[in-house]
């Protein structure tokens, strides 16, 4: 009897295993961004997420959050960020549009403001796998990240210089490729 227990567990995990194989290998999972998520995808991503970040745990930032930092972080945050996570008072481009997941508009609503400036220098710093998030490491230097996690973290408090700053002329291509098609 025990042995037939465990042939039976034994035969229902590869019969699982090769199931989920076979929804992947024969085209069946979702894999375009236009169409719906997996079963549990969203969670199981976000867990796996959350649970990194802690495990890795905070970092004292470089740099304090002052408007010097975050005029730095203005040009650097257009540069690298604004073309999916935009701007303040921008629509969505086009880039970000076309994107799955939605990567958030950072100066709408909340963005990462109820985030310590640590977990969005982790998040800039390594990327996030699968979803269009980029790992900046080696690309911008520390005080860099540090600087735009420290802006982005007090996004709902910069002064009326820095969103100036932030919506100058030089803005990001994605933006000015969006106003340039919406005036065509």
């Amino acid at each position: 009897m025990f042995k037939g227990m465990v042939i039976g567990i034994l035969l229902a995990m590869v019969l699982g295993v090769g199931g989920v194989w076979f929804y992947f290998a024969t085209g069946r999972a979702p894999v375009g961004v236009t169409e719906p998520p997996m079963p549990f995808e969203k969670k199981l991503a976000q867990a796996a997420l959350n649970a990194r970040i802690q495990r890795d745990g905070p970092k004292e930032s470089l740099v304090p959050a002052d408007e010097t930092n975050f005029l730095a972080a203005a040009d650097v945050y257009k540069e690298n960020c604004a073309a999916c996570h935009g701007l303040p008072g921008g629509n969505k481009s086009t880039i970000a549009e076309g994107m799955y997941p939605d990567p958030p508009q950072l100066f709408h609503g909340t963005g990462v403001t109820d985030d310590p400036a640590w977990e969005t220098h982790w998040k800039a710093e390594n990327g996030i796998r699968m979803t269009g998030m980029p790992g900046f490491k080696g690309r911008l230097t520390e005080q860099q990240l540090w600087q735009v996690s420290q802006l982005l973290a007090n996004a709902d408090k910069i002064s009326p210089a820095v969103k100036a700053a932030l919506t100058s002329a030089a803005a990001a291509p994605a933006a000015v490729e969006k106003e340039t098609k919406k005036k065509q």
